[in-house]
């Protein structure tokens, strides 16, 4: 049994490098850390999902955590894992995404706990106002460009000839260290977290704080997350980001993300993106390997997690939309869930005014949807027992569709036998 943070970190696989002595820190007292992120969007994506669930685990464990929005920082942008410069943001822009991303952190971090309250700071509030003689003065002065050239975030840029980095995103390391010295100071924050990609940044905060204050701060790095087949984490099949923002990503493609992980790749993610224990991973892990068609494992984490992002509420329609995919009941679902689980099957379409007018024979949907090559075929088929309009059985041939059975005036479902679906749209 895990028995401080770091011990928990550690048999999660949590733990890729991290500076000398936090051990020891942190099985001598509670600390405050943090971790930062940029307001690039008016929502964070799964990936900001590694550090900031176990910025989660730390306060968990007593520590009291720090989420860090880059209000200043997002005006420069990080170098880190990219190969060319970031489009610059406006203010404006940044300030918006930063309060709605501060929504999104209270299904993740406990803000309301008494001991140990986990905040949220803007480093807007001090790198807007820093003037630019004091911070070469005072911050620049404590790093040789030797020192900022060996970093990689900054090494594999300059190594592009296509590309290069500007002097504008070349400091940003620097203020980073800034954001380090400040919470360091203000807020007797002694550890900062990230991914592994950013070692560089997180260690030039550790060592401006012993350069420029002569004390010692720490640093701890998380693995890069990426699936078996060495493909980026976070991505769907077309390339979309997974965002944890319904209005980006819908509840039911977020729970379906998770549900498709490879077998290869589940159990990582449990230990990642869950609060099950050891002994509830084994379990699951040796009931994936007994009867991985079971996918077991896949639906316990496509559950925590979409309950943890869009809870109870979000979870309950993800899978009533999941289950419609395989005849369920679809009577609860609005037009958006229905355009949402079907985007991907073939379309017909029907006017309003045909269906009001007594309605649309059945077998007609079935011909101009292409179920059926024609009236006879269509007939035979639902003779036979295999149509079904929103996943009820048609068992009359000469049954009708009408408006009432258009889901929110806009959607027909029509189904031929389990799997074989044609989205009927409504036109008006």
């Amino acid at each position: 049994m895990a028995t401080t943070i770091i011990d928990e970190l550690r048999w999660r696989g949590l733990v890729y490098d991290k500076t000398d002595g936090v051990d020891e820190l942190v099985a001598q007292r509670k600390i405050t850390l943090y971790n930062g992120f940029d307001p690039t969007a008016d929502s964070l994506h799964i990936g900001n999902l590694v550090p900031l669930m176990q910025l989660a685990r730390w306060q968990r464990y007593g520590h009291t955590p720090i989420a860090l929005a880059g209000g200043g920082t997002g005006m420069i942008g990080d170098p880190s894992g990219r190969s060319t410069e970031r489009n610059l943001m406006t203010l404006e822009a940044i300030d918006a995404n930063v309060e709605q991303i501060k929504v999104q952190l209270a299904s993740i971090l406990d803000f309301e706990v008494k001991s140990n309250p986990a905040r949220v700071i803007n480093n807007a509030d001090w790198l807007r106002r820093l003037m630019l003689t004091d911070f070469l003065r005072d911050t620049g002065k404590h790093f040789t460009v030797n020192y900022m050239l060996a970093k990689d975030s900054v090494k594999s840029r300059m190594e592009r000839e296509d590309s290069g980095i500007s002097y504008t995103e070349f400091t940003y390391m620097l203020l980073q260290a800034y954001d380090f010295l400040h919470l360091f100071e203000h807020e007797n924050c002694q550890l900062q977290a990230g991914g592994s990609d950013q070692w560089g940044n997180i260690t030039a905060g550790v060592e401006l704080i012993r350069r420029a204050r002569g004390q010692k701060a720490h640093a701890l790095v998380y693995p890069l997350l990426l699936r078996a087949d060495g493909s980026k984490f976070g991505k769907t099949a077309e390339g979309d980001s997974v965002w944890l923002s319904p209005a980006r990503t819908s509840p039911y493609r977020f729970y379906q993300y998770w549900f498709n992980t490879d077998d290869a790749d589940v159990g990582m993610y449990l230990r990642y993106f869950t609060w099950l224990t050891q002994a509830e991973m084994a379990e699951l892990e040796q009931l994936t390997a007994a009867q991985p068609e079971r996918r077991e494992a896949q639906r316990r984490l496509a559950r925590e997690v979409t309950r943890m992002i869009h809870g109870e509420t979000g979870l309950a329609r993800a899978e009533a939309a999941t289950q419609a995919l395989f005849g369920g009941d679809i009577s609860g679902l609005d037009a958006a869930d229905i355009e949402d689980i079907f985007a991907e099957v073939p379309s017909s379409a029907v006017t309003r005014a045909a269906l009001s007018d007594g309605g649309v024979a059945v077998v007609d949907l079935l011909v101009g949807s292409g179920l059926a090559t024609s009236k006879a075929d269509a007939r035979r088929k639902i003779q036979g027992g295999g149509i079904y309009l929103n996943n009820q059985r048609v068992a009359d041939a000469a049954a009708a569709a009408t408006a009432d059975d258009a889901i929110d005036g806009r959607f027909l479902v029509l189904r031929q036998g389990r799997r074989q679906y044609c989205l009927v749209r409504v036109r008006f």
